[in-house]
């Protein structure tokens, strides 16, 4: 009896978490802000607490529903007021600029030197003095502006004309045909087919993935390694 009581407990506070989520709105946990992180973290205990909190179930689950209930209402009111919007998100801190690094500004985001030049590293930079400005995000990443010397080419620097560029049809996913995004790539099965067989393969099943491109150009990723 017992163990059938948390079951069902169990069972409940996922339905809630999932629902909760579903009204806060889906975030990566690089993206969250202090506020979303103390949320999350009170919902998961109250949702451990609901699951196991056999004599009686209903505060903990009322307790889940007034913070999600908060938390909605606070991301409503920082969508309305920048002055909301900072207090509850806080402000980026320009930790680099003109090629200058501010301790006291590092200080003020709890960054050492290590942690920054670790960023750096992952950005892409090895060297801090190929950095004009950087900047510590709400969410507690460091995005990097390099230097123009240190800044790829663009086909705008060079005068270039380009063509717009749009997302690839994933014909086959899984080993199955995707007849929708087939149609919206202008090419039928016969087609598919065809080039499937010119590339070695037999049928889709041995297909993982396949792109047609937007010069229609098909891209294979075969079922198994080596093919």
């Amino acid at each position: 009896m017992v163990l059938l009581q948390i079951l069902i407990s169990s069972v409940v506070s996922l339905v809630i978490l999932f629902i909760l989520t579903k009204i806060m709105g889906n975030k990566q946990i690089s993206q969250l802000s202090m506020f979303d992180y103390i949320i999350g973290i009170t919902i998961g205990s109250i949702a451990a607490e609901l699951a196991t909190d056999l004599e009686d179930p209903v505060q903990p689950a009322a307790a889940m529903i007034i913070y999600g209930i908060v938390a909605v209402l606070i991301s409503y009111i920082s969508t309305k007021s920048n002055k909301a919007r900072a207090f509850f998100a806080g402000k980026p801190i320009i930790l680099m600029t003109n090629g200058r690094l501010s301790k006291a500004k590092m200080k003020k985001a709890r960054l050492d030197m290590n942690e920054l030049l670790a960023m750096a590293r992952i950005a892409g930079f090895y060297d801090l003095s190929q950095i004009e400005t950087a900047i510590f995000e709400q969410n507690g990443n460091v995005s990097f502006l390099p230097k123009s010397l240190y800044r790829p080419a663009t086909p705008d620097d060079m005068k270039l004309p380009v063509k717009k560029e749009t997302l690839p049809f994933n014909v086959i996913v899984d080993g199955k045909v995707m007849e929708r995004e087939l149609s919206l790539a202008g090419k039928d099965p016969q087609w598919l087919r065809e080039q499937l067989r010119q590339m070695g393969y037999k049928n889709p099943e041995e297909v993982f993935l396949a792109s047609v491109s937007q010069a229609g150009k098909l891209s294979c990723f075969a079922m198994e390694e080596g093919k």
